[in-house]
């Protein structure tokens, strides 16, 4: 959630596109977006979902899942760096970040018919180590082409919002141009904001007066747990609380590939990745190594708090390091090229990704591939937070 108030008057014109994704997204900027450009915007979303789609048949992803035999696939373009950006969670979360991983969600009852029925003998069959395809052995890739020997369902759920925002971001700097007065016209500023269902990008905004957002408390989403700030960048969270089957959260859609089963560990994550004003990205700045860590607890007082929200008494210390600084990466693993230009290029998809895979890795190994910082609350209410994050957890 966004903190309004200040943004509504900073950005008072809002496009949407309620059916994106199935969340919808929402762009807040402060100069209106044109018919020619909405529609420009809507014929690339409506692009982006024939293509990745695993809930719609006639989808290049869906043609794949119905390919018994496997076969040679064309994506576009514009998909290659969403496939390296894969390559290298798939590595630093060893495996436990698959885009193969559609096929286990569908054996669990999140598959394109909704029927939320777990097949009788779903767990003898979900993850890698049962023998479902896999991202790194089964999917052969030469550029935008996948090739199979098989049918494999892929999922891009992970860091796929995140990337069509950037694709997003792009075309808003192309037809808004960067940061700053837009056109020379006097004061006004190219400040926007695009939302899609919690997965953000904010563009242009002093850092004196930045964006607030509130961080949804996954026990009950009409409550925030915290706040972060932030004048540009990407900032994205992940929670099994609003897609989820099964009581208390036992089935939701964040699996780890492995064993093709819901994460228990972590109830949520909130992931940032700040960036300059450069339009085409520039390296990303998160906690770098030797920078303190905050463990001092919040003291706020109790009555200043929304809803007297109390996760806990203190909030641990997480530690991210530098993309510079990776200690034991391996030379010549995907990071050390074409990933570490996506993860620059497209922050929301990088984000995005990792605020998925924090519920599967540790954040000290993800640290080592990406730079970014992050927050956390485990099912005992326990929070986490490293000492770069933008924001705070509301505590006694």
């Amino acid at each position: 959630m966004v903190g309004m108030n200040h943004s509504q008057q900073r950005m008072p014109y809002t496009t949407a596109f309620p059916d994106a994704l199935g969340t919808g997204i929402i762009i807040r900027s402060a100069q209106p977006i044109s018919p020619s450009m909405k529609q420009d915007l809507q014929a690339f979303i409506n692009e982006y979902d024939a293509t990745l789609s695993r809930f719609r048949s006639d989808s290049l992803v869906g043609h794949m899942a119905a390919a018994d035999r496997g076969g040679s696939f064309d994506f576009p373009d514009w998909a290659l760096p969403l496939f390296h950006l894969y390559d290298a969670l798939h590595t630093a979360s060893r495996g436990a970040i698959d885009p193969c991983v559609g096929e286990d969600l569908t054996r669990l009852g999140y598959g394109a018919d909704m029927t939320f029925t777990v097949e009788p003998d779903a767990r003898g069959h979900t993850g890698s180590i049962h023998g479902r395809p896999t991202w790194r052995n089964d999917v052969e890739r030469h550029g935008t082409t996948l090739v199979t020997q098989r049918a494999v369902h892929l999922d891009f759920g992970a860091c796929g919002k995140g990337y069509l925002v950037d694709l997003l971001a792009r075309r808003l700097r192309e037809n808004f141009g960067g940061t700053g007065s837009i056109g020379g016209i006097g004061s006004l500023r190219n400040e926007w904001l695009i939302d899609a269902g919690g997965d953000m990008a904010i563009n242009g905004f002093d850092a004196a007066q930045p964006v607030s957002i509130g961080m949804e408390d996954p026990d009950d989403t009409s409550k925030a747990i915290g706040i972060a700030h932030m004048s540009h960048g990407s900032f994205c969270a992940s929670a099994p609380s609003r897609r989820h089957w099964g009581a208390a959260y036992e089935l939701h859609h964040l699996l780890n590939a492995i064993d093709g089963l819901p994460a228990q560990g972590v109830a949520a994550t909130w992931v940032a990745v700040s960036t300059s004003d450069e339009i085409d990205g520039s390296p990303a700045t998160g906690a770098r190594p030797g920078t303190a860590p905050n463990t001092a607890p919040d003291t706020t007082p109790d009555n200043t708090t929304p809803d007297n929200t109390t996760p806990d008494n203190t909030t641990e210390a997480v530690r991210t390091a530098a993309l510079a600084n990776r200690p034991g990466v391996p030379t010549g693993t995907p990071t050390d090229t074409a990933a570490d230009a996506t993860f620059t290029a497209f922050p929301t998809a990088a984000a995005d990704g990792l605020a998925t895979a924090l519920f599967v890795t540790e954040p000290d190994r993800l640290a080592q591939y990406f730079t970014f910082s992050c927050a956390l609350l485990t099912p005992d209410r326990r929070a986490m937070m490293d000492s770069g994050f933008p924001g705070r957890f509301f505590t006694a």
